[in-house]
């Protein structure tokens, strides 16, 4: 067995990592919630071809937010996890907005 390297070794997270990866998880259901209901909506309203755009654009949207909160929560078991790179940061905040725009669009 190898020697952590140093540094790692003294480093007590506590239960800090847990509440990280708990937190991606509730984003992740957040998300999901808002591209069911704008699908709901959609349907509600009746299929039409904008429709069908907005649920498919929201349901690519929630995906590419799950692929990256997925890798961002296997990441955590590391003892020291790697800091989010600024493209899986950008795709976070391209996902929320996009979502957050959907999400506004339903409304009106």
């Amino acid at each position: 067995m190898s020697e952590p390297p140093v540094g790692v070794r003294d480093r007590d997270p506590g239960l800090q990592p847990e509440r990280t990866r708990l937190a991606w998880r509730r984003t992740t259901l957040s998300c999901a919630v808002a591209a069911v209901l704008a699908g709901r909506q959609a349907v509600h309203r009746g299929l039409s071809g904008v429709g069908i755009v907005g649920v498919a654009l929201g349901a690519l949207v929630w995906l590419a937010f799950l692929l990256v909160a997925q890798r961002r929560i296997r990441l955590m078991d590391a003892p020291r996890p790697p800091v989010m790179t600024s493209r899986a940061a950008a795709a976070v905040v391209g996902c929320t907005v996009a979502l957050a725009v959907f999400g506004a669009a339903v409304l009106w």
